[in-house]
């Protein structure tokens, strides 16, 4: 049994991360700013069987209720084996109409959020130099997409606080485990609660994958400890594309994520959203996209990508056919 802490708790993947590791067994405190919906997660996840559970009402943008929550999960289990940074917060609009207020915001919860709640798990963690820190993050971590610049620039940041932080816990020798793992497109109830600037209704851009799905996937980080995990293959595609042709792809998606992250109806006025307040009741787990979202995922660790990358490329020249390699040294021979 672990004592683990997951934010952004009540709805969403940080609620489908919260019932995996309940049907586990382990303790959870769950953290989310609304203490409503936070409470019926709690009731979900004690049926599912959790040992024990708190809920803890708290807005990851203000520190020092995260480092309180932190403490009150010390208090009531006696340390933390586990901590997920999964809050968020965005607005889908374009750059141009987005207020400085707002981009503080998304910044504050999406990013200094993830980066309070590794503190406060630091905080904890280093007397045992033990325990896992999981940073929930996004294929849009690596390829930014128009229409969520708050969002992308949040998720991007959060990747170079995290490789600078691991950095310094290699130079420490420290035993505490640092995982970043980038989702795909998820069924979640942010596309209704998210502040709103388009013409029409927001949709997840692609493929579509449920939560409890990627959940599996935080698990997994959660256990192993690896560098990062991909999650889906329109991460790998994402990901690989911007790394290899990174200029086309500003070009294709200035075209297709635009109207792809539209539904086809429209919407009357802008939408307030989640922003500066908790979204609207009721807090679920799945989005309004069921019918289109996939309940399996594949997992890629990138670490093994590269290392299977390198070994075919060590092992071309033994697997070119002698053949052709004669051949080519004949005709330089008869060239000469």
């Amino acid at each position: 049994m672990r004592n683990v802490v997951v934010t952004g708790a009540s709805a969403g993947v940080g609620r489908a991360v919260a019932m995996a590791f309940a049907h586990r067994g382990d303790n959870l405190a769950l953290i989310a700013r609304d203490p409503s919906p936070l409470e019926a997660t709690r009731a979900d996840v004690q049926r599912e069987g959790a040992g024990q559970v708190l809920a803890l009402p708290a807005d990851v943008a203000e520190s020092e209720a995260v480092f309180a929550a932190a403490d009150a999960t010390v208090a009531a289990f006696g340390g933390i084996d586990v901590w997920v940074n999964d809050a968020m917060a965005t607005i889908f609009a374009p750059v141009a109409t987005i207020t400085p207020e707002e981009f503080r915001r998304a910044t504050e919860v999406t990013y200094l959020g993830t980066v309070h709640g590794t503190l406060a798990a630091l905080r904890h963690m280093r007397p045992r130099d033990r325990g896992s820190i999981v940073q929930v993050g996004s294929a849009l971590s690596y390829r930014a997409i128009p229409l969520q610049a708050p969002y992308c620039g949040a998720k991007f940041a959060i990747r170079g606080f995290t490789d600078s932080l691991r950095c310094e816990l290699a130079h420490d020798r420290s035993r505490i485990r640092l995982s970043m793992v980038q989702l795909p497109a998820v069924n979640t109830p942010q596309f209704d609660w998210a502040r709103n600037r388009m013409p029409r209704r927001p949709r997840p851009m692609g493929q579509v994958h449920q939560p409890e799905a990627v959940a599996h996937a935080i698990l997994r980080a959660a256990d192993a400890g690896p560098r990062e995990l991909w999650v889906g293959w329109p991460s790998l595609q994402s990901i690989l594309g911007t790394l290899a042709v990174p200029g086309l792809l500003d070009r294709v998606l200035g075209r297709a994520a635009w109207d792809g992250q539209m539904t086809a109806d429209g919407v009357a006025g802008e939408q307030p959203g989640n922003l500066f307040v908790p979204g609207p009741a009721p807090h679920r787990m799945h989005g309004r996209f069921d019918a289109l979202a996939r309940s399996e995922v594949p997992v890629f660790n990138p670490t093994v990508l590269r290392l299977a990358a390198l070994t075919g490329a060590a092992m071309l020249p033994f697997l070119w056919p002698r053949r052709h390699t004669r051949r080519l040294t004949q005709v330089k021979v008869n060239r000469a």
